[in-house]
């Protein structure tokens, strides 16, 4: 699917063969969350998700967020990144809105665990709570 923003230049498509992934490994290394990941693993963590690209109309990726889900009961939203040129113009607010009606988890419950954004999140419905952790033997 493919929506273009009605007052801005930019479009957001779910579509993997759109994904640039150097930029996106690029981002995602430089995060607080995902410092440590190898680029294969971040390849890898696409396989068997629901992928979000936010592009310029010159095409250039400007924004990146994937969800795990089930597809019946439960999502977790997870990588979400605006590229820090393209922040500050509402994006956030778009691909949020964007996710929350997607066909394939909107009936969903969508969590997620971030140490920052919190105000935009609860705006779209999400509640602050503590969530526990498992990490794999290294």
């Amino acid at each position: 699917m493919e929506w273009i923003h009605h007052s801005l230049p930019y479009t957001i498509s779910d579509r993997m063969e759109q994904l640039q992934p150097d930029v996106i490994v690029g981002w995602l290394q430089s995060s607080y969350w995902a410092a440590e990941r190898s680029e294969d693993t971040i390849l890898r963590s696409w396989q068997d998700s629901l992928c979000f690209g936010v592009y310029s109309t010159a095409g250039l990726q400007v924004g990146f967020m994937r969800v795990l889900t089930d597809g019946a009961t439960f999502s977790w939203l997870c990588d979400v990144i605006v590229d820090p040129g393209h922040r500050g113009q509402g994006l956030g607010k778009w691909m949020m809105a964007v996710l929350v009606d997607h066909p394939r988890i909107c009936h969903t419950s969508i969590y997620l665990g971030t140490r920052d954004a919190h105000g935009l999140y609860e705006k779209y419905g999400f509640v602050r709570q503590e969530m526990m952790v498992r990490r794999p033997a290294r």
